[in-house]
């Protein structure tokens, strides 16, 4: 009886109003955080790297209940030095990490945007060419530039700075010019850079029949918010490649569809939070 009066003594200041509130917020918040952690590592290098720390910790929770004191002591200061160690290992997971978190806006958060539909010349172009080189088995990469700058890899190749066409594009990746091995960088309607050297992926899940060709492609979405467009040399398939994930063998209509929702403007109207809660209050009243 007396330790359970023991229990609520102690966690009776946490059960008084408003302090339960903050305190079931504190807790739903950082589940959450804990959730969305998770799930980011999840089939990464990361992982692996977290389930030998959860051993490490485990085996050094053991040989303190055992008295292997020499054990204890050796893995107790590896785990001391083990924070910097992780900030190099993660440091691919990290840049990512905060990268998609430096994309998002406060203002974006409270704002509603309804796009407009309509498809450039540009994703006209990207098709075209796809389905002519998958038709003559020529490996390409086609990386659209998004939110995150790609200046560190355009600097690192060969300025184009032409305006983005079927036909430029066609010459880039003609078999044997001296830019179709490398991949091209689209920024808007524009092709900056060609020859380009991207990271190539080290996810260790991926199939492995995937080249360098597509592991590159997949290493620059996880990097960055870059779309890539990726034609197979050896099967002619189309793929299209982001944060991370690569679809393969899709149709025309689907690299379409892609294609339209990044490039497409995003200008045509916009709602405040604060605007639309009035709106639906002003609808209540009536």
């Amino acid at each position: 009886m007396g330790f359970f009066q023991n229990i609520i003594h102690y966690i009776e200041p946490y059960l008084r109003f408003p302090d339960i509130i903050f305190n079931i917020l504190d807790i739903v918040i950082l589940t959450f955080l804990i959730y969305k952690l998770l799930k980011f590592i999840f089939k990464t290098t990361a992982e692996q790297v977290l389930k030998g720390l959860a051993i490490v910790l485990v085996v050094t929770w053991i040989t303190s209940l055992l008295g292997l004191t020499t054990i204890n002591w050796i893995l107790k200061n590896a785990l001391s030095v083990g924070v910097i160690a992780i900030i190099i290992l993660f440091q691919p997971e990290l840049r990512r990490g905060l990268e998609k978190f430096g994309r998002k806006s406060i203002v974006g958060l409270f704002v509603f945007k309804t796009p407009e539909i309509e498809v450039p010349t540009a994703v006209n172009d990207i098709v075209s060419v796809a389905q002519e080189l998958s038709r003559q088995r020529l490996g390409a990469i086609i990386v659209i530039e998004k939110v995150t700058g790609l200046q560190e890899y355009i600097e690192r190749s060969i300025p184009i700075d032409g305006v983005l066409s079927e036909e430029l594009l066609l010459n880039i990746f003609t078999h044997n010019a001296p830019l179709h091995d490398g991949a091209v960088i689209v920024r808007g309607n524009r092709i900056v850079a060609a020859g380009c050297v991207l990271p190539l992926t080290q996810n260790p899940f991926l199939s492995s029949q995937l080249g360098t060709r597509h592991r590159a492609a997949i290493g620059i979405t996880e990097v960055t918010d870059a779309l890539s467009v990726v034609v197979s040399e050896e099967t002619g398939y189309i793929s299209i490649v982001e944060n991370g994930k690569i679809f393969r063998n899709i149709d025309a209509d689907r690299l379409r569809n892609k294609l339209t929702e990044v490039f497409q403007p995003k200008t045509v109207e916009k709602k405040t939070f604060i605007t639309t809660v009035k709106e639906k209050l002003n609808r209540g009243t009536k």
